[in-house]
């Protein structure tokens, strides 16, 4: 496995829209390997999750995981999860305020609106059918993922840029 370096804001692969993986692709030893790589670089430097275009490659591809995790320490679990060509959809108007940060606009943290419950329909990394549901905290992180396969970061859904703050000033001074 390899880290992989992480594109960073003004990085212009960040802004475009990903292209889907197609399901023969799925199983390639080449694509279960970069899976690998996102992996282990989400782990690296402590990701809740990462999106392939992070990594440069325009692929519809999330891989998301809480558990100990320093830089969301009061955050409930999310179990390692692959996510190939996710497509969500909004379950009602309840929208939820998170604190959100991002591996390619680092140390930077900022109050976003999420839909507060989705359903999500992907592939695994084995192609098999995701249909799920999702509320709160890990609707959140599907919604942050799959923002970059669009060509989004956080920073374009804060509403109140009053909000964006750098993480050690956070945790020095806390949330305003």
């Amino acid at each position: 496995m390899a880290i992989l370096k992480v594109a960073r804001l003004g990085h212009p692969l960040l802004r475009e829209r990903s292209l889907e993986v197609a399901p023969e692709e799925i199983g390639t030893e080449a694509f279960q390997a970069f899976l690998d790589d996102l992996i282990a670089t989400m782990h690296e430097y402590d990701g809740a999750g990462l999106a392939a275009p992070q990594v440069h490659v325009l692929k519809r591809a999330v891989v998301m995981q809480v558990e100990n995790n320093p830089r969301y320490p009061d955050s409930p679990p999310i179990p390692l999860t692959v996510l190939i060509n996710p497509v969500i959809e909004p379950l009602g108007d309840e929208e939820i305020e998170v604190w959100e940060g991002c591996l390619s606009v680092p140390g930077i943290r900022g109050k976003v609106p999420r839909h507060a419950r989705i359903r999500l329909r992907a592939r695994d990394r084995r192609g098999r059918e995701i249909d799920e549901i999702h509320e709160g905290f890990p609707a959140a992180v599907v919604q942050h993922e799959c923002d970059h396969l669009d060509g989004r970061v956080f920073l374009d859904r804060v509403r109140d840029t009053t909000t964006l703050s750098f993480l050690e000033e956070l945790r020095r001074y806390g949330p305003r």
